[in-house]
């Protein structure tokens, strides 16, 4: 597979199950921990769970617009491409991330005897009976799982941009008087 037909897999299948309850910090790296859930395609009718959390921050340096570093997405090991041109690819179909820093470091992976309907049904009732707040399910291609963690992971910043104009607006406000 191509990186294009990858990325359209990602689009077309990546399924937001439960998203992170917290919003991002807005003056400070955030941890986004995350379930990453996909039919295997070792073992059909098991399910392969990811476990992992991808580090939200500014970079040290100013960045221009659109700039978004990716790092531990493993794009030059899994896939026949490297960072650069997932960035360029981005870029040229005009996607715009945020110019942050996305570290993802991958903490286990596993595999759960079942479909994924029952993995899903399995993993949401853990986060919700351990009362997890801060960790997104999310579904998607095994394939393609760098960038469905990728959508979750904006969708997620997308979702904190109201309160970060908000938090901003407070700091300036603090500031001024």
């Amino acid at each position: 597979m191509d990186i294009h037909e990858i990325w359209e897999s990602a689009l077309k299948n990546t399924e937001i199950i439960r998203p992170r309850v917290l919003p991002l910090e807005t003056f400070a790296a955030t941890q986004v921990p995350y379930l990453f859930l996909s039919e295997s395609s070792v073992n059909p009718g098991d399910t392969v769970v990811r476990r992992g959390e991808v580090t939200v921050e500014k970079p040290s340096i100013v960045l221009p617009l659109n700039t978004p570093q990716f790092g531990g997405f493993d794009f030059e090991e899994k896939m026949p491409f490297g960072e650069n041109a997932v960035t360029n690819f981005f870029l040229v179909r005009g996607i715009a991330f945020p110019s942050f820093k996305y570290n993802n470091h991958t903490q286990s992976i596993d595999v759960f005897e079942g479909r994924l309907a029952k993995a899903i049904e399995h993993h949401a009732a853990f986060l919700e009976r351990s009362e997890n707040v801060r960790a997104g399910l999310v579904t998607g291609p095994e394939e393609a799982w760098q960038f469905s963690v990728l959508i979750f992971v904006c969708n997620q910043v997308a979702r904190s941009s109201d309160n970060d104009i908000r938090r901003l607006w407070e700091a300036f406000r603090k500031r001024k008087s």
